[in-house]
């Protein structure tokens, strides 16, 4: 295992000479914009998020402005980032800062916990970046880098485990004041540099002391990983449904959904599609995402 301070003499000024300008890491960024990021980042690649994100902060700067606003118009700003239910999440956590801490985001990762929606990356995640605390921020990219340049394994586990987590507390620099920019410059380097599927070792800072590339670069172990199935799923039913209410100024009638599922590609068989498509607007109504109205009407909450 190479010595941190070998990792930390290599990477930190790698990411100071090739850092992406994002708009939640410039100084002026307020510790609400690096939770609405924090939360629209999980996984949602940074080009799908900076255009939403801008919006976002425009129309809601603070906390209390988004509190203020309609569940219904978090949902259709939101657009196709997927995972809706992270807009609810974020209108929740919003409230919650509002009516329980002055409208302030709060800085300790075990307050930040206990608002809606918040776990204990994106805790730690709030803590580092938006006020500089000494926390472990452990992302998919943290994982892959610390597997690769410490463990000499081509992928992380499945899941977290504690050892990763242990491990990354271990990886952190004793200046308290680093330990941010540590944490962002190893996710900076899983994003664009040790990527899952073509890392770029010949780019790397840490590729002369890379325990991966010196066990010569043995493939992954376990069964092989697939990419989730978009067409047809659920997840594009719901999205397709929802698209139809965020498109829409009012409420919208039953037909108008039933006719929106299933899609050009996607046969109705003896209608399965058809069942598909109330069982995923029964879903979507349960996790509050739609409102049904009389008259067999639906539209997105409190709008």
């Amino acid at each position: 295992m190479p010595a941190p301070e070998v990792l930390h003499d290599r990477l930190l000024p790698w990411y100071a000479a090739h850092r992406r300008d994002l708009p939640w890491r410039a100084p002026e960024r307020s510790p609400w914009g690096v939770l609405v990021s924090e939360v629209m980042l999980q996984q949602t690649p940074v080009a799908r998020v900076l255009p939403v994100w801008e919006r976002w902060m425009s129309r809601w700067p603070t906390p209390s402005a988004l509190a203020a606003a309609p569940t219904g118009d978090a949902v259709r700003e939101w657009g196709r980032l997927g995972y809706p239910r992270r807009a609810l999440r974020l209108h929740a956590a919003a409230t919650a800062v509002r009516d329980a801490h002055d409208g302030q985001v709060p800085a300790d990762e075990a307050v930040l916990r206990t608002l809606p929606g918040v776990g204990d990356y994106t805790a730690a995640a709030v803590s580092a970046f938006a006020f500089g605390r000494r926390a472990t921020v452990v992302d998919t990219n943290v994982r892959r880098v610390q597997a690769r340049s410490v463990s000499g394994l081509a992928l992380p586990a499945p899941a977290l485990t504690r050892a990763e987590t242990a491990l990354a507390a271990r990886l952190l620099p004793e200046d308290d004041e680093q330990t941010a920019t540590w944490s962002v410059a190893v996710m900076e380097l899983g994003a664009l540099v040790c990527t899952a599927r073509a890392p770029r070792c010949s780019a790397c800072p840490l590729a002369d002391v890379c325990a991966w590339r010196a066990a010569g670069s043995p493939a992954p172990t376990g069964p092989p990983r697939r990419g989730q199935r978009w067409t047809g799923t659920d997840r594009q039913c719901r999205g397709t449904l929802l698209q139809v209410l965020r498109d829409s100024a009012g409420p919208v009638p039953a037909h108008r959904l039933q006719a929106a599922w299933p899609v050009p590609g996607v046969p109705d068989e003896q209608g399965q599609a058809a069942r598909q498509r109330e069982r995923c607007l029964d879903a979507l109504v349960a996790e509050g995402l739609v409102e049904p109205l009389p008259g067999a009407r639906f539209r997105l909450p409190g709008t």
